[in-house]
């Protein structure tokens, strides 16, 4: 058929269809036009590395009767840490190993580093039911321990999670009742995820079977622990990036079963994030089923390890307390984070944040010596905490008030 012979009401239709799609290319381009708008907040401020010296570390602030020390050094990257029986094991991302550390004669510093891992992308530690657990991007292996510390061969539980993306460090614990949590981030800084199993937190049984979705709406919750007293479940997770530098805080959730905790369209009191919209609500309705966060702590200072003391040393006030490692901001100026906190908890109840060791971050915000991750207790109660940035593991203990 020429064009010629093409009737008015489909020309007519033919310029209606035209005027449409121009509409929905403005409304797009214009939605576009505003998310950027609101992601594109803040600054690139990353803090030069000077190295961690004697003479910086005695210039640390930290409690009257604290000391810290180095309990291993030139460790390359150093991330997440759990203590055995016969040693400290430490994984390493970008060689993508586990390391056996021993201190032999128990003076606080490691005498024998030794590997006894190498598995792409490993990360989350996690001793259960005498055998080493391990959780890589996709993931989950476990392996005997021996009598010597070493492992045995390493057992493929699950290849079941999802891709990383942004966030594929993923974490790994077993809860009070014997089940395998895992913490899978977000693949994106905010967005509507493809796969339901990214951004939250899941659950196993300890051989990997039965997996399934716990808590969802958390960008990612790298450290998680539970009350020792009550057994409730608690995560830090990262707040969204390039809402400015006051925003979005990190945030301390209780994590409960079948619960969502509003990433990415909800943070903080019921704050809306109009990166995205949620599929079928509103983001008022959507508001009233997230859960709040407990306590809201300083925007981009990158919470990682969380762990409650059950230690011995420190003094008994610090019992049943949380402590979070917190690696530092990149994107945030003045840079925040670069340290040690501690959460009080009083009847069970998260109260307040008070920082616990300060000072990595030095010449006036300019420069640090300690990004911290991964926190464990040791059997005399000494805290040891890694530093993947200046390749360091340190030992804090309490020697008393003079």
């Amino acid at each position: 058929m020429s064009f010629w012979n093409v009737t008015p009401v489909r020309i007519k239709c033919f310029f209606c269809l035209l005027f449409l799609f121009f509409l929905l290319d403005n409304q797009v381009h214009a939605q576009k036009s505003e998310v950027v708008s609101q992601k594109v907040v803040g600054h690139i401020f990353k803090p030069a590395k000077v190295e961690a010296t004697e003479q910086r570390l005695l210039q640390l602030n930290m409690p009257e009767g604290f000391t810290i020390s180095k309990f291993a050094e030139n460790l390359g990257e150093p991330r997440m840490i759990v203590k055995g029986p016969n040693g400290i094991y430490v994984s390493r991302r970008k060689p993508g190993d586990v390391l056996l550390l021993k201190d032999v004669n128990s003076d606080g510093k490691a005498d024998t580093t030794q590997t006894i891992i190498k598995k792409k992308g490993a990360h989350g530690l996690a001793i259960h039911n005498d055998k080493l657990y391990l959780v890589t991007v996709t993931e989950v292996y476990s392996a005997p321990l021996n009598k010597d510390g070493t492992v045995g061969e390493l057992q493929l539980l699950t290849d079941n999670l999802p891709d990383g993306g942004q966030h594929p460090n993923r974490t790994i614990a077993f809860g009070p009742d014997s089940m395998m949590y895992i913490s899978v981030g977000s693949t994106c800084n905010a967005c509507s995820e493809t796969n339901q199993k990214n951004a939250t937190i899941l659950q196993a049984n300890s051989d990997g079977s039965s997996l399934k979705i716990f808590a969802r709406g958390l960008r990612n919750t790298i450290g998680f622990d539970w009350h020792p007293e009550t057994n409730e479940l608690y995560g830090m997770d990262h707040g969204i990036d390039w809402l400015g530098d006051k925003e979005q805080k990190e945030e301390l959730n209780e994590l409960n079963d079948n619960a969502h905790y509003g990433w990415p369209y909800i943070y903080a009191d019921g704050q809306l994030n109009k990166a995205d919209k949620p599929d079928s609500l509103t983001y008022q309705q959507f508001a009233g089923k997230a859960e709040e966060p407990v306590l809201l702590y300083t925007a981009h200072s990158a919470p990682m390890d969380l762990l409650f003391y059950q230690g011995k040393m420190f003094p008994e006030e610090y019992k049943n307390d949380a402590f979070v490692a917190f690696r530092g901001s990149w994107n945030r100026k003045p840079a925040s984070g670069y340290k040690i906190s501690r959460i009080h908890f009083e009847n069970g109840k998260a109260t307040r944040f008070e920082d616990f060791i300060t000072g990595f971050l030095t010449d006036d915000g300019k420069s640090q010596f300690g990004r911290i991750v991964g926190l464990a207790v040791l059997q005399d109660g000494s805290m040891l905490v890694t530093d993947d940035d200046n390749g360091n593991i340190y030992r804090i203990a309490y020697q008393g008030e003079e």
